[in-house]
């Protein structure tokens, strides 16, 4: 079984490892297509992810593919199912899971983090994290179930009301299915800042409202055209950066809330104006990860209701890993996608 196996800060190889059937409780599932997020190329660079990670480790947590092989005690799965992952297990126990938190979990394990993941042809996964998903839909597209999820959970968090007014700095991959899901939520308007013009063209095909480049355009201009008022109700922040904090401050108006979607770099900070915060009553919300939206994801996705496939740019071997992590950030991709 040929998988990437991170080896530690800025190394990943190509091995041969041997092939392993599924434990108890367990599926392995051959995977068909595995994509890369921001989180890998963290974790490429030496970082924490979403959990711990002690190398020697195959990555990748974004992935769906088909059931091979079944262990002892599954039911509820079929060899020969489609299925996306979600990555993400808690223990069940300790106090933010007691209390229904359990995205905080104590001791939080994920596959592709700090247990092998999808970056390679075939993968052993707990039984509970496969969901079954339509045959028809494009394995690479069921791959973004688990993105799309967390973003679920950043609406949730968001609390977008019908008729609300919503601005979405940054139109990665992340940014544009948060322009998709504001819409659903009911928003009258959302703006996306972006400053690559195929992601504002991607953005507006996707549902945007109104698009425009900060760097070269007034945001907040846009913003009072677009939502007829200075300033909007809800800022989504999905580019990690800290010129796009402001930018997201700089667009709330008073009583609105601002959701600090992006991962950003360890140690970043942004100055906070307290007496702004004060005066314009603003609700600040960070959101980690994907508790119990994952079926939410599937159902969209096989519905029809959010579009994916306009996501993904570009499509790399196994092999070619490295390249797909230099392409991610590369100003031409939206979603890069593994296909091993």
């Amino acid at each position: 079984m040929k998988a990437m196996v991170f080896d530690g800060p800025g190394s990943v190889s190509l091995r041969d490892l041997p092939p392993e059937g599924p434990g108890p409780g367990e599926v392995l599932v051959r995977v068909a297509a595995c994509g890369v997020c921001g989180t890998d190329l963290h974790i490429h660079h030496g970082e924490e992810g979403s959990a711990a990670v002690r190398p020697p480790v195959v990555l990748g947590h974004e992935f769906a593919g088909v059931v091979a092989r079944l262990g002892e005690g599954v039911a509820g799965l079929r060899e020969g199912d489609a299925v996306a992952i979600d990555p993400n297990r808690y223990c069940g126990e300790c106090a933010f899971c007691r209390v229904g938190k359990k995205q905080l979990c104590e001791r939080l394990t994920a596959v592709g983090v700090n247990r092998d993941g999808g970056f390679a042809e075939t993968c052993r996964v707990p039984a509970p994290l496969c969901h079954r998903i339509d045959p028809s839909v494009p394995l690479e597209v069921a791959a973004l179930a688990e993105p799309l999820s967390c973003c679920l959970h950043g609406i949730d968090r968001a609390g977008i009301r019908p008729g609300d007014s919503v601005c979405v700095v940054g139109g990665g991959s992340i940014g544009l299915m948060m322009v998709q899901l504001a819409r659903l939520a009911g928003a009258s308007a959302v703006v996306l800042s972006e400053p690559r013009a195929r992601q504002r063209a991607v953005g507006l095909s996707l549902g945007a409202t109104a698009a425009a480049d900060p760097l070269r355009e007034d945001l907040a201009a846009v913003v009072r055209e677009a939502a007829g008022t200075d300033g909007v109700d809800i800022v989504l922040e999905c580019a990690g950066r800290p010129e796009a904090t402001a930018q997201a401050f700089s667009v709330a108006k008073r009583g609105a809330s601002l959701l600090l979607f992006s991962v950003p770099k360890p140690g970043a900070t942004h100055p906070l104006d307290l007496m702004d915060v004060f005066r314009k009553e603003l609700r600040i919300a960070g959101s980690f990860i994907n508790p119990d939206t994952f079926s939410r994801a599937v159902r969209l996705i096989e519905s029809g209701a959010v579009r994916l496939a306009p996501l993904v740019t570009h499509r790399f071997p196994l092999d070619r890993l490295e390249e797909a992590f230099r392409m991610q950030t590369a100003p031409e991709s939206i979603k890069v996608v593994v296909v091993p």
